[in-house]
């Protein structure tokens, strides 16, 4: 896959450089692209939408092609996942078809950083299907497959620590006279 973006001996790794350059009118020689390999495919919405697209292509059955990209987006590890594909999916009438497996969350911030979405379209002979991928991330502590920071209802309980008790009673002395321990004194009776 690596070798579409780059291809043979980086030429083609230019050929971008050079268009991206032309076409926001950078200088010569000022503009720098590295393509770096997606760590978890299954994890990467952009790359299940793609993946979806060819299988849609190809002639695949949209129900067996979107059961077959959630099945592989799950067992990569993902919390959840949605892939919806409107457009005339059979017949003149256009629908839409909602696949969707585990958790997924649609509001408050932590949207922004546990939902990866990718929106893709597919030109076929009797018109064009619009695939929308959605994937929430697993929490990672390290940060390679999901975010570091847990969801703020999360709740994760420490264990308490064992306390040593005291056998004898101690006391210390802190300086100056030690006070004689105080006498009790006799209640007055009247």
């Amino acid at each position: 896959m690596s070798l579409n973006v780059l291809g043979e001996k980086g030429r083609r790794i230019r050929e971008l450089t050079a268009v991206v350059q032309k076409r926001f009118g950078f200088p010569e020689g000022s503009v720098e692209l590295y393509a770096e390999k997606v760590a978890t495919r299954g994890l990467c919405a952009i790359a299940q939408a793609e993946s979806l697209r060819y299988k849609l292509l190809g002639g695949l059955a949209v129900r067996r092609a979107c059961y077959g990209v959630l099945r592989f987006i799950m067992e990569s590890g993902a919390k959840g996942c949605e892939v919806v594909v409107s457009g005339k999916l059979r017949g003149q009438r256009a629908k839409s078809m909602k696949f969707v497996d585990g958790l997924m969350i649609h509001s408050g911030d932590p949207v922004n950083y546990y939902v990866d979405t990718a929106v893709r379209h597919v030109l076929l002979r009797q018109g064009v299907l619009g695939i929308k991928v959605k994937i929430m991330l697993p929490w990672d502590p390290t940060g390679k497959i999901g975010p570091k920071k847990p969801l703020p209802d999360h709740v994760s309980i420490v264990e308490p620590k064992d306390e040593i008790l005291p056998t004898t009673p101690i006391s210390e002395q802190k300086g100056g006279k030690p006070e004689p321990p105080a006498m009790p004194q006799p209640v007055p009776t009247a």
